[in-house]
């Protein structure tokens, strides 16, 4: 009796533990990853519990029902190793050297899939209890449509429009500086603000690229050229679009960039002189997981023979998609050297890895 309360308050945890989970935007980075460990111990807990189970599985004879539900448990753990292995590889305060698997997206898919067949996997043990069999169908089937809804719909919604970013710009970008070797480098970016047709009302929200600093609406990447170029002594140069802007909803902008990426797309951009420098420090956002054709377009349009071109990408998900080859392709005179690849919420404290990049490029 006490192994089977111990069970049950196990099963609650797990379901209660990985629901806070997904409501991320609420909790922070170090609590979710916390959680998570909370998760995986009554996740051990249960199998101890229920081991009994896995000797049924050669059992014949069984109804057609019980080998759904045994197939949807075998899934089941199968998702929740797999999303053991991708927290890890998305962690940045228990794992952070970790990154297999390291893909923001796919551990949110998992987590989805962990909570979808987890509910389904209860839900199928109140049908076999059940005197009404279809009205116990209908409501798991309601309960997986509910948890798939919140993983794949609610969680990205949130995550859009409920985490404001504040900071104070001084404080995130001026430090220590770095005498770099060689002629003077230039710091270029690309950010949404500046190129896009914001509404008076527009909610700064770090998942949509974008935060307050003092007051004022900047990109991040915006940010990160500001830290990068404090470290350096010089100015940043923007990307800064010529033609129509970008819509201001970030979902209308995707959409756009995608239409772009499709069509390869140049728009045209303020002429940017590349000349003077020897290096070039690219700061960019990974669109479809590819450059933002405005990137292309200034890539194409300068010359970079002979010159060094560092890449600084930021991303909602993880490393550098198809833009360092794409990159390459375009200045095939350059010497193109990835640097990091830094995620969105990272972004505001990222000064100091971006001085040791910086001096570890000083060094080569």
């Amino acid at each position: 009796m006490i192994k089977k309360r111990i069970g049950l308050v196990a099963d609650i945890l797990m379901y209660a533990i990985l629901v806070t989970q997904m409501l991320y935007v609420f909790v922070g980075n170090n609590v979710h990853e916390i959680l998570g460990m909370a998760f995986f111990a009554c996740m051990i807990v249960h199998v101890v519990i229920k081991g009994w189970w896995f000797k049924t599985q050669f059992r014949k004879g069984k109804a057609a029902s019980r080998y759904f539900f045994d197939a949807v448990t075998l899934l089941l753990l199968l998702s929740i190793i797999l999303l053991m292995v991708s927290s890890m590889g998305v962690s940045r305060f228990l794992f952070p050297g970790i990154r297999f698997l390291g893909s923001s997206d796919f551990h949110r898919f998992l987590a989805t899939a962990v909570l979808t067949l987890g509910v389904l996997h209860g839900g199928m043990h109140g049908y076999f209890k059940a005197k009404k069999k279809r009205s116990a169908v209908i409501l798991i089937a309601l309960g997986c449509v509910a948890a798939a809804s919140l993983g794949l719909f609610l969680v990205p919604y949130l995550n859009r429009h409920l985490r404001a970013v504040e900071i104070s710009y001084a404080e995130k970008v001026t430090g220590e500086r770095v005498d770099w070797n060689g002629k003077k480098p230039m710091v270029v970016y690309f950010t949404r603000v500046g190129n896009t047709d914001f509404e008076p009302d527009v909610d700064a929200v770090s998942g949509a690229s974008l935060l307050i600093a003092d007051g004022e609406m900047i990109g991040n990447d915006q940010l990160l050229a500001g830290m990068a170029g404090d470290i350096l002594g010089v100015e940043p140069v923007a990307i800064t679009l010529t033609g129509k802007k970008y819509p201001s909803s970030y979902n209308a902008t995707v959409s756009v960039a995608g239409e772009e990426l499709r069509a390869q797309a140049r728009p045209a951009v303020e002429p940017i002189d590349v000349s003077d420098a020897d290096a070039v420090i690219l700061i960019y956002p990974l669109w479809w997981g590819s450059i933002p054709m405005p990137v292309a377009t200034f890539l194409e349009a300068g010359d970079f023979d002979g010159k060094t071109i560092y890449l600084i990408a930021t991303q909602g998900s993880s490393g550098y998609g198809n833009t360092v080859s794409e990159i390459e392709a375009l200045c095939p005179g350059a010497k193109v050297v990835p640097g990091t690849s830094i995620y969105c919420e990272d972004i505001p404290d990222a000064r100091e890895e971006l001085l040791a990049l910086i001096k570890g490029w000083n060094k080569q």
